[in-house]
């Protein structure tokens, strides 16, 4: 079976070499393939420009993506673009895959009063905000690949994704009286929530929640780390960013596939992290 992955990078990756593993033959796409491990079969290409090499046989395909930099015009030309040019490639190839699941964001939900969201919730993306761009892409998809799954993912953490642990090593992280719910999901969840939709042999819903089982206000996560530091807690500030907004995503969905999470929430996940388990890419 062959597995085509638009956008090796990191998550990417991961999921390629878990498909691999299982005996897929995995093709990766991405802007330098060079950088990709022996067992991905890499294709340099810059989605957003031109369209990829489809191989005969496709029978799933995952794309992961990021752009450029945190604008509409980075945006546009990765998601939009970029989408649209992996769709046009399998319409000239011929191919009708299996299996396609897209990548995207929970930003696409502009909730900022602590609500619980799921994938009942309607997606109310602020006017004009790359968010906007991600819900067109979305329904780009699912209008020319009715059967694809969107993968709308929380916060990714894990190998190579450090950065509250450096702020609160280097005594930088703040923590806000009115903290917000934040919503995250480990790497390697995140990849084997991917293949578990790519393979599973029911059809999959149009549009999953990938986050674990903990919505948490943010200023207990830092809370916790530093105590797993041997640290002080970290200080107290007035403010806080209003960045990701403030709502508590349900994953319900997901795990009723039978989908299992190996870090059910941040307490497992950066503990993990913390003693260097899991590793960057094999």
């Amino acid at each position: 079976m062959t597995v085509l992955i638009a956008g090796c990078g990191d998550l990417g990756t991961e999921v390629g070499l878990r498909l691999a593993a299982l005996g897929h033959t995995v093709v990766g796409l991405r802007r330098d393939a060079s950088v990709l491990p022996a067992a991905i079969t890499g294709q340099s290409v810059d989605l957003s420009l031109e369209q990829p090499t489809v191989p005969a046989g496709t029978d799933l395909v995952m794309m992961a993506i990021a752009a450029a930099a945190p604008t509409p015009v980075a945006y546009r030309a990765a998601y939009i673009d970029g989408l649209r040019n992996l769709l046009d490639a399998l319409d000239a190839a011929g191919v009708t895959p299996r299996r396609f699941v897209l990548v995207s964001s929970t930003a696409v939900y502009d909730v900022n009063d602590g609500s619980w969201v799921d994938e009942q919730t309607p997606a109310n993306p602020r006017p004009g905000s790359t968010d906007e761009l991600l819900l067109e892409a979305e329904r780009m998809l699912h209008s020319r690949q009715p059967a694809a799954t969107v993968l709308r993912l929380g916060g990714i953490y894990g190998p190579g994704r450090e950065r509250l642990i450096r702020q609160v090593r280097e005594g930088t992280a703040t923590v806000s009286a009115q903290s917000r719910h934040t919503n995250r999901i480990h790497r390697d969840d995140a990849a084997a929530a991917i293949v578990h939709l790519l393979l599973r042999r029911e059809a999959p819903a149009p549009v999953y929640l990938g986050v674990d089982n903990a919505p948490v206000v943010s200023a207990e996560v830092l809370t916790f780390v530093a105590a797993e530091l041997g640290l002080p807690a970290p200080r107290l500030t007035g403010a806080e960013s209003q960045r990701g907004g403030d709502k508590r995503l349900s994953n319900a969905l997901l795990r009723s596939t039978g989908f299992e999470f190996t870090y059910p929430s941040y307490v497992e996940g950066y503990r993990a992290l913390l003693a260097g388990v899991g590793t960057r890419h094999r």
